[in-house]
């Protein structure tokens, strides 16, 4: 476990910068009687955290390429104006509908773990974990990236246009510059280690030596190289050659050096499989399998499945209580469970199995009372306790395109700016912070997700894509925000689900974070008397918590055509070409 000193410092430091294969239900209702959205023509939508890089997605869509095509532009733009976030030395989840076939495809571009890692890397001589701030910024963290690796894949079985032509808009604006938001400006200036770092500080620094701040035009002119070199190579250009040994050189000094090598970065393979999709409501659910967050989701909806919190709306206070138990009992059972599958086993189907989705349910009572306990699924092997931190870092887009093809896509470099460590004009994730610290307990018991050579970091990432029982489009949703992502994407499709808000509505309504002991939020953002309400049922809702904040980007098929939502907390945007 990371110690409690250093969560509730890096904790103060995010928010002080912070300005169903599933769900159970007795049987499928009728579909609607009108014809879901995805019959109506359109040019299709892209939703992101930042319009330079939802203009990039458009211009793409308005050459006719593909959802897939828009989200290589995208990602390329949001490394650039949202490093904070995510890059090309990051990883990412993706779930992609094909409009023709109807099916959903799950990719996988998480991290890996170089081969020299091992279970005790984050534990001092003493066999205590060192501090998370110390692990956040050392090149131990640093996992081989897979995103550019997972977009070459998916791009190459669903775009339309060439690889080549993705890239030209961010290299442009990483060349003659662009303008600095007031979100970045927050990053550079805020308390986090990772800002603090020598090559942070020299990308972010003026001539005289001050920070950047909002308005400032920032130029990367490495970072346009490297892009013209991916355009060209593909992802060989990152994973192979001088990038490469670049990477390796970074991650290699100290403090705290790493041992990833060209052969780890060489041997990296993105992953394709059918996505994990469960019935919910007269819908269907899709979202990638672990180690993603998604089934998580999927459990949270299959407890709420078994409860009336579609006759109860987000200004009432039974609509929000029934939320923050289902999150209880889901992060219970994700926090247990949940590790890479090629490595442990994780009991999807007995998280997912009706009878104890059910079983689950009955235990939300009258009034709160203690944390629950993690169940005892079939096929549940005994698991140590697990307080993998997962602080925030991360983006979300989701794209539609005249087809009516759909992405939904979590991007992330792990905390704010990675490690804080550059090559190349991009940051270096420090994605191996997300594995448990401790890879046993004092009883001997292995945690699920305790670091080993190749393995994948469990992941709260969750994109998902709503499914008609036809399996036609009917909307598409993710939100970044560390391991509240579960929290957050359970909300927006409880609120555009069952409390039939608008897409733009469910990204803005209040946070609820129900994840052991505290029920973090934004007491200031809920409906009057529903603080209070919850008070009386032993839910007592506290601001902050560290908790990246939401932000929530979707997409929602009407009958009239495409509507979009994007988080107020983000500087995000929804917009049709």
């Amino acid at each position: 476990m990371v110690p409690v000193n250093s969560l509730k410092s890096f904790a103060a430091a995010l928010a002080a910068s912070a300005a169903v294969a599933a769900v159970s239900a007795p049987a499928l209702a009728k579909p609607p009687a009108k014809a879901p959205a995805a019959a109506v023509k359109s040019k299709g939508m892209v939703a992101a955290a930042n319009p330079l890089a939802v203009e990039a997605g458009l211009n793409v869509l308005r050459r006719g390429g593909s959802a897939v095509d828009a989200a290589v532009a995208v990602q390329a733009v949001l490394g650039l104006a949202e490093p904070q976030s995510s890059g090309l030395g990051g990883g990412s989840f993706m779930t992609y509908y094909d409009a023709k076939t109807r099916k959903v495809t799950a990719y996988d571009g998480r991290e890996t773990a170089p081969a020299g890692a091992s279970p005790d890397m984050f534990l001092n001589a003493d066999g205590k974990p060192i501090s998370f701030l110390a692990a956040v910024v050392s090149g131990r963290a640093t996992g081989v990236p897979g995103a550019i690796a997972m977009l070459h894949l998916a791009q190459s079985q669903h775009g339309k246009l060439a690889w080549k032509d993705l890239f030209g808009e961010a290299a442009h604006l990483a060349d003659d510059g662009f303008i600095v938001s007031p979100r970045l400006a927050g990053m550079i200036a805020g308390p986090f280690p990772q800002a603090k770092q020598p090559d942070a500080v020299a990308y972010f620094s003026r001539p005289d030596g001050s920070r950047m701040q909002a308005g400032d035009r920032l130029k990367n002119p490495a970072y346009a190289t490297t892009l013209r070199k991916i355009a060209a190579e593909g992802p060989k250009a990152l994973l192979e050659g001088q990038i490469a040994q670049d990477i390796v050189a970074r991650t290699a000094q100290g403090p705290l050096p790493g041992t990833m090598t060209l052969a780890d970065l060489k041997a990296y393979k993105p992953k394709a499989s059918e996505a994990v999709c469960r019935p919910y409501r007269i819908y269907v659910v899709c979202v990638p399998p672990a180690p993603s967050g998604g089934p998580a989701v999927l459990e949270g909806l299959g407890i709420l499945a078994n409860t009336d919190i579609g006759k109860h709306g987000p200004s009432t206070v039974r609509g929000w209580y029934l939320l923050s138990q289902a999150e209880r009992l889901m992060y219970a059972d994700r926090d247990r469970y949940f590790g890479d599958p090629d490595f442990v086993d994780v009991p999807i189907e007995g998280l997912l199995d009706p009878a104890y989705l059910k079983a689950r349910a009955a235990l939300i009572a009258d009034h709160a009372g203690a944390p629950p306990a993690p169940g005892k699924p079939k096929g549940a092997g005994v698991r140590a306790p697990d307080a993998t931190l997962e602080p925030g870092g991360t983006s979300h887009m989701v794209i539609v395109d005249a087809e009516g093809n759909a992405v939904s896509m979590t991007t992330t470099v792990e905390s704010i700016f990675g490690t804080g460590r550059m090559v190349d004009g991009f940051f270096l994730n420090n994605q191996l912070t997300d594995f448990s610290f401790s890879p046993k307990e004092k009883d001997g018991v292995a945690a699920a997700n305790a670091v080993a050579p190749g393995k994948r970091p469990r992941s709260s990432m969750a994109p998902a894509i709503v499914l008609d029982k036809q399996g036609r489009l009917v909307a598409a949703v993710g939100s970044p925000g560390g391991n509240a992502i579960l929290a957050y994407n359970l909300k927006a499709l409880v609120a555009v689900i069952d409390w039939k808000t608008s897409m733009q509505e469910a990204t803005a309504l209040p946070n609820l974070i129900a994840r052991g002991e505290p029920y973090w939020s934004e007491p200031e953002k809920f409906a009057p008397g529903v603080v209070e309400g919850l008070a009386a049922k032993g839910v007592k809702l506290q601001g902050g918590g560290g908790a990246e904040a939401s932000g929530l980007h979707g997409v929602l098929v009407t009958p009239k055509g495409l509507t979009g939502g994007a988080d107020p907390r983000r500087e995000g945007v929804a917009k049709q070409p």
